[in-house]
């Protein structure tokens, strides 16, 4: 079984940004503890008697809200690079799948349907490929924070399995997606700083947190797969003049 978790960044009905982001992160089942793991460290830097209070966060992080009140920005960013690099962790095998919508590029009902078809399909291609190439027959599972689009999200993955979708049909999923509290998951909060940061680029033209994401993306041969947008061509020269950062992350220290 490998799970898939995913959370999203934006909104599809907020007028004061341009882009919706709905990403994250592969893992096979018994992988999670070892993610746990090297998270909760980072956690106890700032709580050492209690990890489990802390929650990664992208948005608070970045403006130090919520938990992230009072923590120096040196430390925040030294966190989230230390986070955000597990993914290049060969032991863990994280991929990761997004999807990019341009807001202006599809009505606003239509946004969150095809967002999640983009992701659905490419994880259920994973899957599939699993089988093909390995005769391996694993079943995935799609989890969410509790506070995403749980009714949605549950409707649209039993469509897409038993009547299709746009790409297809899903054949590989296990169960509807499942949603958990993000308090109580570390991966699910990864998969929000993927969502976060993959958002920044798009929205802000903020490449730093991209740049760790970016080599995780699933690949099929040299083509990039797990990350699919429906972008203007204006944003997408936007993003290819992007400057380096004038405040550049650090090296991790994990």
């Amino acid at each position: 079984m490998h799970l898939l978790y995913l959370d999203e960044s934006g909104h599809p009905h907020d007028p004061s940004t341009q882009f919706f982001v709905l990403a994250g992160v592969a893992v096979f089942e018994r992988s999670t503890h070892w993610v746990e793991s090297r998270i909760n460290p980072i956690a106890a830097r700032f709580s050492p008697h209690d990890p489990s209070a802390i929650e990664f966060h992208g948005s608070p992080m970045y403006s130090a809200r919520d938990d992230w009140s009072g923590v120096t920005p040196a430390d925040r960013v030294q966190a989230l690079v230390d986070v955000l690099s597990l993914l290049g962790n060969a032991q863990l095998q994280l991929r990761v799948f997004a999807s990019v919508i341009e807001k202006s590029t599809l009505p606003q009902n239509q946004i969150l349907e095809r967002s999640f078809e983009a992701v659905a399909h490419q994880f259920d291609q994973y899957l599939a490929d699993m089988w093909t190439r390995r005769r391996d027959p694993q079943r995935g599972l799609v989890v969410c924070d509790k506070a995403s689009y749980e009714q949605k999200l549950q409707a649209l993955s039993s469509l897409f399995k038993h009547e299709g979708h746009a790409l297809g049909r899903l054949r590989n999923f296990a169960e509807v997606p499942l949603f958990l509290d993000s308090k109580a998951s570390r991966l699910i909060q990864l998969a929000d700083l993927v969502a976060y940061w993959i958002f920044r680029y798009y929205q802000s033209k903020d490449s730093r947190g991209f740049q760790l994401i970016e080599p995780s993306i699933l690949r099929r041969g040299t083509l990039r797969v797990g990350l699919t947008a429906s972008v203007t061509p204006a944003t997408e020269q936007e993003l290819a003049r992007i400057q380096p950062h004038k405040y550049p992350f650090p090296n991790p220290t994990v």
